[in-house]
């Protein structure tokens, strides 16, 4: 006879998972010899997932210590660019454990930025409500809002108008598969200058002294190429909920010819800056400004188009939300005033971003990232809602 094999890891497995069973029909429940069954299944799934991830991690450590972080930039890069046309999660795991942010996928493009401004002059041409200092009208009703959406095959909603006053208009319409509603802001103000408004909100260091509700507001990474900064801001809430926190970036332009400024910013995920238990992530942020001086941008006078929308992610009826909204915005965009008048007035020194633009690079600094990235390649072988 040949001599007994000893029980081999998947033998012992499914007697471990048969003693299970054989012990869950002594306790008389039948279904509770497949909760043991999947109990056991599930725990083996847990423990090789388990593996792989501090395999991965491993994988990270050993490239952290072989390649510069440029270099993993540029590596991580190619591997994004691969994965991104395929399903799943793969490139936000990959960047994550690498712990590197891709500025080529996420950088706000000039894009976004010109959309921005055709919005704006396409109200400009359609209601002539920034010819002359104030607003004057609004923009057109919803009946040819919808016209222009069933033309274009668009399934954006018409825009509805929530506050009317003489300088400032307020109008929301819902987002298509959500609860949420997109909010759009026409204001003008004739006591401050372009430059001041623009510069405040720009800010963080001034943001945190006259915004009360600001816990922490800080610039994590700065992208050479387009300027583009990311962001983490945190902010009080009304209790008892949650401070919430936004991970964004943002970037600005100023355009002297057409005499227009313009600030954006989408929510994004950084690996520097994980979920907190402490906060609740807001994960769906958009925010567009555009600015368009009376005269010039030091002379008091300018009209200003904003929209937003995000998802605070509460538990309120939608009605309750709005009611934030509306309310927040205008007190918001007053404590916005309020500081821009403070720095007109010198009681607070403002950082001038318009003179230290980083968004044009000159040649020469184009030349010089162009080569460190070919280098690099070889190498790799209250009860308001606050706003940003």
């Amino acid at each position: 006879m040949f001599p007994r094999r000893p029980p081999g890891p998947l033998t012992a497995w499914l007697a471990g998972a048969a003693a299970a069973g054989a012990a869950a029909a002594a306790a008389g429940a039948a279904g509770v010899r497949t909760g043991g069954l999947l109990g056991l299944l599930a725990n083996q799934c847990r423990f090789v997932t388990g593996l792989r991830v501090r395999r991965a991690q491993q994988i990270a450590q050993l490239y952290g210590r072989l390649y510069s972080e440029s270099s993993r930039r540029v590596l991580l890069g190619r591997l994004w660019r691969r994965l991104r046309g395929r399903p799943g999660q793969a490139p936000a795991l990959m960047a994550a454990l690498a712990g590197v942010f891709v500025w080529d996928e996420e950088r706000i493009q000039e894009e976004e930025m010109q959309r921005s401004i055709d919005e704006m002059r396409r109200l400009e041409e359609m209601s002539c409500m920034f010819h002359s200092p104030g607003v004057g009208r609004h923009p057109p009703e919803p009946k040819t809002e919808k016209e222009g959406n069933e033309d274009s095959g668009s399934k954006e909603q018409p825009w509805e108008m929530v506050m009317d006053k003489k300088h400032f208009k307020l109008w929301r319409r819902p987002i298509t598969g959500t609860h949420l509603y997109q909010y759009r802001v026409f204001g003008t103000y004739t006591d401050v200058t372009p430059r001041q408004f623009f510069n405040v909100q720009l800010d963080t260091e001034y943001r945190k002294k006259w915004d009360a509700l600001v816990i922490k507001l800080e610039v994590i990474e700065r992208d050479v190429v387009s300027g583009s900064e990311v962001l983490h801001w945190v902010t009080h809430f009304p209790y008892p909920m949650y401070s919430r926190d936004y991970v964004y970036v943002r970037r600005y332009s100023v355009d002297q010819e057409n005499n227009m400024m313009v600030l954006v910013s989408r929510a994004v995920e950084h690996p520097s800056v994980p979920e907190s238990p402490e906060f609740v992530r807001v994960r769906s942020y958009e925010s567009q400004m555009v600015i368009r001086p009376h005269k010039s941008f030091d002379e008091n006078g300018f009209d200003y188009l904003l929209t937003y929308s995000d998802n605070p992610q509460t538990v309120f009826p939608r009605y309750c939300v709005s009611w934030m909204v509306s309310s927040g915005m205008p007190d918001f965009l007053e404590k916005l005033h309020t500081a821009t008048l403070k720095a007109k007035n010198m009681e607070i020194k403002v950082k001038d971003y318009i003179s230290a633009k980083p968004l044009e690079m000159s040649s020469e600094a184009k030349t010089t990232a162009s080569s460190s990235e070919r280098k690099n390649e070889g190498s790799c072988g209250p009860a308001r809602i606050e706003y940003a």
